[in-house]
């Protein structure tokens, strides 16, 4: 099968997702992250359409990108103006790039109800347009917005627009299914219907409104497109476009279409949560190819066949989209998953002992009692450690106690009231135990705060680590106050992340085991941390 190009949008359409806001320097941090990749083309923006968009480009000039073209985006000219008036042509033309993507109508309706003007003036409002920015010596390519749609309801007027841009000059005619709302076979026959009117090189744009973007590209790619067109994360407005993170593995892995090298491939995954992060998004872990949870096993009999054979439950090997595999520790494990689990942590356990069975029948417990470790490895991992009796803790818990006041605020303020937590904790340290007082904001930060000034005397690299997620959980909601509660917290040292778990009817008790899980793990990790 032919090459096919790719042509990434995340910086406009991407940029569309509700609750993401790209400054000029996250667009072109991600531009360097595109080029990596192996894209193509990446859109840059609209240069017409507000100054951020104007100040990229202009930064954009000192890029380099030993891969990608940049490509600046916008409109045809209005109807009834003249191009060399027209400010949208204007700045695609002074946007300094070789490459422009131009978006105009392809569908009777939207020309007659949306544009308000002729079926004719639209043809010389795009030809007008391809025509003038190729005397500017850019390459064109031509967005035919609303495609499907309208070659469904009237396919001579949505071909006639094709014809129209390919003979105006346009390097390649992209058929966009603006609403998302195009089935496979519809995208498939509109395709090759396009493919018999012109030679002029065919895209595809395909939004996610259905669920069908991805397929609906692959089946685009099937009968003769060459440019696919998408999202990094399938970002973009509404439901979102192509996501490049299914499509490139697609194309290379499924298709034998080498559109990116091996090394390019397997850099898609930390892309992939590159962008999630700078977009301040939380990336998806059920995300084909890339999501953390891709290659996640959970159930028994999947993980002791996986021991076996990798590829038993696994449709790639995850090292080629720099992925990996995780086997689960949950109440519906085997055994193998928690030797699986071990060995990942460079623990070997005797599969035939009783060990590994002994974890399993603890975990499955605990999982009964509200604690749950899939997301936990760090509590997992200190559960596997505990269970050697030669294992000696940097430190145990004699007990705590925590007090939280209600107090006057100063008399400016006197009709509102401050709370005031105070938690006391004695630990104990190898035949020394240790008794610390700490005042907080909460009697969570109150109990961290103690349990440090406790531990920092004797292992005081403990200061680098940081709480940097807290979440809680009601298990039972029908018991009301007095639901079991599960606290997951995120510990860091600024270079490693790792998840801790607790759980009690007490949401200070279970704050607490997660708490001490969290610096254990860390200590046990910093051989002592002395």
């Amino acid at each position: 099968m032919s090459s096919v190009q790719l042509y990434d949008t995340t910086l406009r359409d991407g940029a569309q997702t509700e609750g993401i806001s790209f400054s000029v320097v996250d667009k072109l941090n991600i531009a360097r992250k595109l080029d990596e990749l192996g894209i193509h083309f990446i859109e840059g923006g609209w240069p017409g359409s507000h100054p951020k968009d104007i100040e990229f480009f202009t930064e954009a000039q000192s890029l380099t990108l030993p891969y990608s073209k940049l490509v600046a985006f916008g409109s045809t000219r209005r109807p009834g103006a003249n191009t060399e008036a027209d400010a949208n042509l204007q700045a695609l033309a002074s946007a300094g790039v070789e490459v422009v993507t131009i978006v105009g109508k392809s569908s009777e309706l939207q020309v007659t109800r949306v544009l308000e003007t002729s079926l004719e003036e639209n043809l010389g409002m795009i030809a007008d347009s391809i025509g003038y920015l190729r005397t500017k010596g850019l390459t064109v390519f031509f967005d035919a917005e609303h495609f499907f749609d309208g070659f469904k309801a009237n396919p001579s007027y949505s071909l006639r627009v094709l014809e129209v841009a390919a003979e105006a000059g346009a390097s390649c005619l992209v058929l966009c299914d603006t609403n998302g709302g195009s089935m496979p076979s519809e995208i498939t026959t509109a395709v090759e219907a396009a493919r018999r009117l012109t030679t002029v090189p065919l895209g595809i744009h395909a939004h996610n409104d259905s669920e069908l973007a991805v397929a609906n590209t692959l089946a685009a790619v099937q009968a003769g497109v060459t440019q696919v067109q998408g999202t990094i994360n399938g970002y973009g407005e509404r439901c979102g476009n192509a996501n490049l993170c299914s499509i490139i593995p697609d194309l290379k892995l499924k298709m034998g279409i080498d559109c990116v090298t091996d090394e390019q491939l397997a850099k898609l995954t930390e892309i992939s949560r590159y962008v999630s992060e700078v977009s301040n998004l939380v990336p998806d872990a059920s995300s084909p190819y890339v999501g953390s949870s891709a290659f996640a096993h959970k159930a028994g009999i999947h993980v002791s066949a996986l021991a076996k054979w990798t590829g038993s439950y696994q449709h790639i090997d995850p090292d080629r989209v720099g992925n990996r595999p995780r086997a689960l520790v949950s109440e519906l494990s085997g055994k193998r998953n928690i030797l699986y689990k071990a060995k990942e942590m460079g623990l070997d356990l005797p599969p035939k002992g009783e060990e590994a069975q002994k974890l399993l029948n603890q975990v499955k417990f605990l999982e009964s009692r509200g604690f749950q470790y899939e997301n936990a490895g760090a509590s997992f991992e200190l559960l596997v450690h505990r269970a050697n009796p030669d294992y000696e803790p940097p430190f145990e818990l004699v007990d705590f106690m925590v007090v939280v006041e209600r107090k006057r605020r100063p008399p400016t303020r006197k009709n509102l009231e401050e709370m005031l937590s105070e938690a006391t904790v004695k630990v104990k340290v190898g035949s020394e135990i240790i008794h610390t007082v700490a005042e907080g904001n909460g009697p969570v930060n109150a109990l961290d705060a103690a349990l440090r000034k406790a531990l920092l005397q004797f292992y005081p690299s403990l200061i680098q680590v940081k709480l940097v997620d807290y979440k809680v959980r009601i298990l039972e909601e029908s018991v009301g106050t007095e639901s079991q509660v599960r606290v997951l917290m995120e510990s860091s040292d600024g270079v490693e992340q790792w998840r801790t778990v607790g759980s009690s009817t007490n949401i200070i008790e279970a704050s607490w085991l997660a708490l001490a899980d969290s610096l254990e793990y860390w200590l046990l990790k910093q051989k002592g941390g002395k």
